[in-house]
């Protein structure tokens, strides 16, 4: 268990949304001996509203997903409405970089902190419990704020800490927070598409990927996870021998930072069209092998990104 920081009074806290995150979290925290509050939309959890709005400490894990038209962050905004005034939020949803310096703007008598999840579903509780990392996110403009400091230590503080390794410790801006949780999602992302060009490339000419792989891993600057372009174990309706980078996050996320930056950087049509080829190697990886459809369509709709999306209409 993750070890308990010393309080004459631990503050009572707040979770906003129940799914496997948040659940987890307030699970984490419960076990921990905090006062911990729980709001979804789940009928058990809705008398809780109230509740949730004296709660010093507001954690909100809700759904921030990509659309065919773009990232939505509506469902954090209503969250947010929830929380008491003055009181501290700390957003764990993933969110492109910036949003939170807007969401202070739009809510500016709460304490807006984001702290990026580092979390594997399949182990989200162990995760939790054994964080590598914890990094809080202070709004641009307040980051040397003594009183926003002074709110980010605190969540600093009560955050869980390893019990078998040392957990990285982090406070900077908020829009850091935001790109080192999409950064570490793109380059796991990338990773995997790549591994899977390379495993396709050997099959042409006969070898071991795992022979392949093992020897790759002993590089340190290469790492050992996802090296395996083949998944045996498939979930969501997957097939046994999925393929591709699946799951609620990877494909979300890189069509959400593949649009914003088409939409900040335009003139970059070498980086544009580098993001797009990913994507969509990635899309009929996932296509081919029946791995996570559903979330494709949630993604992308009826117009999933395909090899006419990278050579129309660029110059």
């Amino acid at each position: 268990m993750s070890k308990t920081p010393k309080f004459k009074d631990k503050p009572p806290l707040g979770f906003i949304g129940q799914g496997w995150i948040g659940h987890n979290l307030a699970d984490h925290f419960e076990d921990r001996g905090f006062s911990v509050v729980r709001y979804a939309l789940d009928p058990e959890f809705q008398t809780n509203r109230e509740a949730i709005a004296k709660c010093d400490i507001v954690f909100i894990a809700v759904p921030t997903p990509t659309t065919e038209y773009g990232f939505d962050h509506s469902a954090l905004d209503q969250a947010l409405t929830l929380v008491g005034k003055g009181k501290t939020v700390v957003v764990r949803s993933t969110m492109l970089p910036g949003t939170t310096d807007s969401l202070v703007t739009m809510f500016p008598d709460r304490f807006i902190l984001h702290v990026p999840e580092f979390l594997r579903e399949a182990t989200a509780r162990f995760d939790i419990d054994n964080p590598d990392r914890n990094i809080v996110g202070i709004p641009t403009r307040f980051r040397f704020d003594s009183e926003w400091v002074s709110k980010a230590d605190l969540v600093l503080s009560i955050m869980p800490e390893s019990s078998h390794r040392a957990t990285y410790k982090l406070i900077c801006t908020a829009t850091e927070a935001e790109m080192i949780k999409h950064a570490g999602n793109e380059f796991l992302c990338l990773k995997t598409v790549f591994m899977n060009l390379m495993y396709d490339l050997l099959q042409t000419v006969g070898g071991s990927w795992d022979t392949v792989a093992e020897a790759m891993m002993a590089d340190p600057r290469i790492g050992s996870s996802h090296m395996f372009p083949v998944h045996q174990n498939g979930h969501m309706g997957s097939s046994d021998n999925g393929r591709g980078a699946g799951g609620h996050c990877f494909p979300k996320d890189w069509s959400a930072i593949r649009m914003h930056y088409e939409k900040v950087l335009p003139k970059d049509q070498a980086g544009i069209l580098m993001l797009k080829a990913i994507e969509v190697k990635n899309i009929r990886l996932l296509q081919d092998s029946g791995k996570d459809t559903r979330i494709l369509n949630d993604i992308y709709g009826e117009n999933p990104l395909t090899v006419a999306d990278l050579v129309g209409g660029q110059k």
